[in-house]
């Protein structure tokens, strides 16, 4: 019988850090196949991810994006995931499409900096007081318990917000400044020009992008790449597709030997010194949607036994 899992009830149970042992575990299974299918009926858009990880089963992510709700007060993005089995393709489970997406992103962005930022961090950027962004203090806390957090955004108001309902987070009032005084780093902005400068950042530094996903956003410059330690979540889905890697590589600031591993090559997610400046870009992909999904009805089944 297919399961119905909704967005609150969905989320009990389920542990940050244990999800990135679950994509760990993903990578070392058979590499995915994935695809994405977009249609448009301008300004919508109908998205299709799909992936297959063999042994672990199918997933279908598809979401509606139709940026004029926003003008009667309707949310943006609606969807669902459908996961089904690898053994005889039975539709598994039907899974609400923002909470996969909210665990998928930033597990995704917390394995590599379990890997790379320094475990002695102990103070943590947030770039961005989006819904992401405030994902990423939850999901940062569990990895970093005694972690003081500070919240840069663009608007102030929204720095504001978002310091009133994150217990503890105080807002840096000046980005350059916060980026100096941070052990990490995390960005989610919906910028096309680059905000974070190569000459801010201090050895020892992690720094985790996750914003950029079209061809022509960038939030991080090209000193920046050039002075840390690159590493992807795939190749497949931000070496060609994300302008944050795409531009510079396209213009000849770094070179693809520059992008020193993805996910596939876990192993290689580590620190050579103390004072590393390390840089992740999150790409996401339909295969860690896969790998979010399985965790998330694994959790669900368990509490139901």
């Amino acid at each position: 019988m297919t399961v119905m899992i909704p967005f609150d009830e969905g989320q009990i149970g389920l542990d940050w850090l244990e999800l990135t042992d679950a994509l760990a575990q993903g990578h070392a299974r058979p590499k995915a196949t994935v695809e994405d299918v977009f249609l448009y009926r301008d300004p919508d858009t109908l998205l299709n991810r799909s992936a297959w990880i063999d042994g672990m089963g199918l997933a279908i992510k598809c979401a509606t994006i139709f940026p004029k709700n926003k003008n009667t007060d309707t949310p943006m993005i609606h969807g669902a995931v459908n996961l089904f089995s690898d053994t005889d393709g039975q539709l598994e489970a039907i899974l609400d499409f923002h909470l996969v997406t909210k665990w998928k992103t930033a597990g995704d962005s917390l394995l590599a900096a379990r890997r790379l930022a320094r475990p002695d961090s102990r103070k943590i950027l947030i770039v961005g007081a989006g819904t992401v962004g405030k994902t990423l203090w939850q999901a940062y806390g569990a990895a970093f318990p005694d972690a003081e957090f500070m919240i840069w955004n663009r608007s102030p108001e929204g720095a504001k917000r978002f310091a009133q309902e994150c217990d503890g987070v105080s807002i840096a009032p000046n980005l350059e400044a916060a980026v100096k005084a941070a052990d990490i780093i995390t960005s989610a902005t919906m910028t096309t020009e680059p905000i974070l400068k190569g000459e801010w950042f201090q050895p020892g530094q992690h720094i985790d992008l996750i914003g950029a996903y079209r061809p022509d956003m960038r939030e991080v410059d090209d000193k920046t790449l050039q002075r840390a330690r690159i590493f992807v979540d795939s190749y497949a889905t931000t070496m060609g597709h994300i302008g944050e890697l795409k531009i510079p590589l396209a213009e000849g600031a770094i070179s693809q030997d520059d992008v020193l591993a993805d996910y596939y090559e876990l192993d290689a997610f580590q620190r050579q010194s103390r004072d590393d400046i390390t840089l992740f870009k999150n790409g996401g992909g339909a295969h860690l949607d896969l790998m979010t999904s399985r965790y998330i009805l694994d959790v669900w089944k368990g509490r139901s036994s």
